[in-house]
């Protein structure tokens, strides 16, 4: 994380929004994932690629961070499952998520949105496909109106 995004996470927590949820072992934050409603991410409402696709409120799953010796332990699944129930218990009806086909190899960032069969097992839905390896998927805390 370079020094811009520390200081932009610093100002977020200090002023007392939750940023999303962190993963412990052992007392140690092993695992981080960034879940908020969709209009607290100003990048992500800007994108072009991974635009609304309806007006229904959401909150978004947009970055996943697993500690190095962490990592290839399932981990992304468990963060996934408590950002929805994060999400859940702060209101939200539909939470979103933007991730990838899982690529040949995975490196460092590839897969910090996340990668879709993880979402599939969490319950998720494919409900757009923006790009050859993205996809737009939501899990529905509750039912669409009508």
């Amino acid at each position: 994380m370079g020094e811009g995004n520390r200081l932009a996470m610093k100002a977020i927590v200090a002023s007392g929004e939750i940023p999303g949820i962190l993963a412990y072992h052992g007392g140690r934050a092993v695992g981080w994932c960034s879940v908020a409603p969709r209009e607290n991410f100003a990048a992500l409402e800007r994108s072009r690629k991974l635009r609304r696709i309806d007006d229904r409120p959401v909150w978004s799953v947009v970055c996943f961070y697993v500690a190095p010796d962490y990592r290839r332990r399932g981990l992304m699944r468990p963060l996934l499952e408590a950002a929805v129930a994060y999400a859940g218990e702060n209101g939200a009806e539909v939470v979103e998520g933007y991730p990838v086909d899982v690529p040949d190899r995975l490196t460092g960032s590839s897969g910090y949105m996340g990668l879709k069969p993880v979402f599939r097992a969490a319950g998720f839905r494919e409900v757009a496909r923006p790009s050859v390896s993205q996809s737009v998927m939501r899990y529905e805390i509750s039912p669409p109106p009508g």
